[in-house]
């Protein structure tokens, strides 16, 4: 299922189905929706965790105000992936604190 109309981008038009990669797989998605909705269409709950805690975060306000869809989308961390439209190809991968630090506190 997937948002037909969204508070910020508007209607919700199926663009060309897309290949892009979620940590390393191969998902499928459809061009100019948000990267958000083609990551939960693939069951994907989880976009970040938190620096202190390394809790999960994931779709809360949907309309990029708050920063729990961060993702680093083809190297750039911090990407609101509620707001941003998936294009072919892209690399998105989870968020470790709020740059794009891995686990261990290694940056990168």
């Amino acid at each position: 299922m997937r948002i037909q109309e969204h508070p910020i981008l508007g209607t919700y038009e199926k663009g060309k189905l897309v290949s892009f990669t979620f940590d390393g797989k191969p998902l499928e998605g459809y061009a100019g929706e948000p990267i958000a909705m083609a990551l939960k269409n693939a069951g994907v709950m989880v976009h970040r965790y938190t620096r202190k805690e390394h809790k999960p975060r994931g779709i809360f306000c949907a309309i990029g105000r708050c920063t729990d869809c961060v993702m680093v989308v083809n190297g750039q961390p911090n990407v609101r992936t509620c707001i941003t439209p998936l294009e072919e190809g892209m690399e998105i991968r989870t968020q470790y604190g709020v740059t794009a630090e891995q686990p261990g506190g290694a940056a990168k």
